[in-house]
């Protein structure tokens, strides 16, 4: 089919220069057409129909995300001209800057003097806690002592600079400050060739042999993103083979998830069965790494019988799936595959980050309706208060997701690759810049391990689903205050009634610990909170044996006054390992005995036959489509 076959049917509504300038877009496209670019610009011609008052605007701005702006021209614009005009009202904020910058002035020259004399004082600026470029003896010689110590009295100013403005909207604030701290980075001295002494002192030594090896790295690495293949190093872990080994058999299929039921490893397992629910912003294998960092064999190793939810990989088809499909054909379809499989046991209903939301919805509504099914939930790093959500809210804003929005119409889905850009973004320090220090300066390669392979699956997001769950949840937190509605009713929190265990983790910057504690706000049933050490991943996937993992853990009753997050973290005791042991306890006293034979694998005569062996088929959808719409 044509470009002029697509064209023919685009609205007469439409002003002729922008069907012109469409069916060039189109003719571009549709060079190469294939069946999944057929779909996709079928979509559109559907899309525009569907929306006469607007459909040049935005693929405009489509086209604009794509090229060179990310981010919506409206919001850069608000957030910079609310900075400028309320720091320009304040003299006072003028003079304390200029003292501020004179003082660093004045002791960076010190600090020089004693220096050049040989006295080699204390530095005068110390890095952050969380800074670790400038920590090798290396950078404590001349002049690369100076150049550091200059720049972060530099980042020190824009600091001042940007903080501490009467008037300022506090998400401007923030995104001001983050947007010039990324400028910044950009020109660390640490980035740079020539004023970096560990990658001088490396070139001399290796005779640029690393430079050599940096290069070779670079070209894969961008060859290999423009084929839309995976990184360096992920062909060691194969999902399959190396990732997802758990044995296992696909149990259900629908358009949206598969339904895995795991293998029993013991001779006797407990009645009620687990029922995890991952985010579709990830494949589920984070919990099925490798076997020593498997949640899932944990579990089924102690006798527990596993349902793992398995997310398709959205595509431009799925362009208008929304939230509640999710919960109908996701939570509900594997509660009933279950309860039919395993009849009469109440679940233990498990999610993780988004799955964890959603799991938290379909449980409020459950409990609206009588719907007695859960015996427990456990929610792994999952928000349901959205009032701060953390570093991941500077980049929403009304502006911002209107223009996310049309970025995601014109393809029918937010990129899993540009999604991973934007977490990079947030931590672009160790996740780019050290990184890029490391493999294209210093010419050491990365070394790849089974959870990088995975964060390197990336997943999409289908176009209404996202928009839903930004504005509903993100933008209004309908959720907690009781505006989100299913079918006409509103979904209270507050029905809850089953036992909930909230994982938190400590540098979490996707779902921050202390808004995911506020479950003990919204509910009104018993909640045990767990904080554990690492991120939103590694946090969570903490298997017992290693020494480098902590946990605090306390348990609320309805009954009993509410304790606020610092005073949690203050009051409660640090327990070395893993929170895993812990959480199996707490299942298990909430269990039967380990006296029941393993379950049956599925249900053919109820109509939940066997169809192919874990880890399935939609696990295999890679987001190779996305890669190919950015490039």
């Amino acid at each position: 089919m044509t470009s002029m076959a697509f064209a023919i049917r685009l609205p007469i509504r439409i002003p002729a220069l922008h069907r012109s300038c469409y069916r060039l877009y189109l003719s571009w496209l549709a060079a190469n057409v294939t069946a999944e670019k057929l779909v996709m610009l079928q979509n559109l011609i559907a899309a525009f129909d569907s929306h006469p008052a607007h459909p040049a605007d935005r693929l405009r701005h489509a086209l604009l995300a794509w090229t060179i702006q990310p981010l919506s021209p409206g919001s850069l614009a608000l957030a910079f001209t609310d900075w400028y005009v309320h720091f320009a009202m304040y003299a006072a904020k003028h003079g304390d800057l200029v003292l501020k910058t004179a003082d660093s002035c004045l002791r960076l020259a010190h600090w020089t003097a004693r220096e050049l004399l040989g006295e080699h004082p204390d530095p005068c600026v110390e890095p952050l806690p969380f800074d670790h470029r400038f920590l090798d003896d290396k950078w404590h010689q001349w002049p690369f002592n100076f150049l550091y110590q200059a720049f972060l009295l530099q980042e020190q100013g824009w600091q001042w600079a940007t903080h501490g403005i009467r008037g300022m909207h506090p998400h401007h604030e923030s995104l001001v400050s983050f947007l010039i701290r990324q400028t910044l980075d950009v020109m660390s001295p640490s980035n740079f060739l020539l004023t970096n002494p560990e990658v001088i002192s490396a070139t001399i030594e290796e005779h640029g042999r690393n430079l050599q090896r940096g290069i070779h790295a670079f070209t894969e690495d961008v060859s290999r993103f423009l084929r839309g293949e995976s990184p360096r190093g992920t062909e060691a872990y194969t999902v399959g083979k190396e990732l997802a080994i758990t044995p296992g058999k696909v149990v259900y299929r629908n358009h949206l998830m598969e339904l895995i039921q795991y293998e029993s490893s013991t001779s006797q397992v407990r009645p009620q069965p687990v029922l995890i629910v991952p985010a579709w912003i990830m494949k589920y294998y984070i919990l099925d790494l490798q076997p020593d960092d498997s949640l899932v064999k944990y579990l089924v190793d102690r006798g527990y019988t596993v349902f793992m939810v398995s997310w398709k990989n959205p595509g431009p088809e799925e362009r208008d799936v929304h939230f509640d499909d999710y919960r109908r054909h996701g939570v509900m379809a594997a509660l009933d595959a279950v309860g039919t499989i395993i009849p009469g046991q109440k679940v233990h209903g498990v999610g993780y980050c988004l799955g964890g939301t959603l799991l938290t919805v379909a449980a409020a509504q459950m409990a609206r309706v009588d719907d007695a099914r859960l015996q427990s939930m456990t929610l792994f790093a999952s928000l349901t208060d959205f009032s701060e959500p953390g570093e991941l809210g500077l980049f929403i804003d009304p502006s911002q997701v209107a223009y996310l929005e049309d970025v995601m119409w014109e393809q029918g889905y937010f990129s899993g690759v540009r999604m991973r850009e934007v977490f990079f973004f947030l931590h672009s320090i160790d996740l780019i810049w050290s990184r890029y220090v490391r493999e294209y300066l210093l010419g050491e390669p990365r070394k790849m391990f089974d959870l990088m392979a995975w964060n390197a699956d990336a997943t999409n997001m289908p176009y209404r689903m996202h928009s839903e769950y930004l504005r509903h949840f993100y933008l209004n937190n309908d959720l907690t205050q009781g505006r989100f509605e299913i079918d006409g009713e509103p979904v209270m929190l507050l029905d809850i009634r089953i036992p909930i265990f909230a994982v938190g983790t400590v540098r979490d910057h996707i779902a921050p610990w202390k808004s995911v504690y506020k479950i003990n706000r919204v509910t009104r049933t018993e909640v045990t909170f767990a904080l554990t050490t690492g991120g939103h991943n590694v946090g969570v996937v903490n298997p017992p044996g290693q020494d480098r993992y902590a946990y605090q853990i306390h348990t609320r009753q309805p009954s009993e006054k509410y304790l606020q997050a610092d005073d949690f973290h203050a009051r409660t005791e640090l327990r070395d390992g893993s929170w895993w042991p812990a959480w199996e306890s707490w299942l298990a006293a909430r269990s039967g005995d380990l006296a029941c034979p393993p379950p049956r694998m599925g249900a053919p005569d109820e109509g939940y036959p066997v169809l192919m062996a874990a880890p399935g088929m939609y696990v295999m959808e890679t987001a190779r489509l996305s890669i190919e719409r950015e490039t």
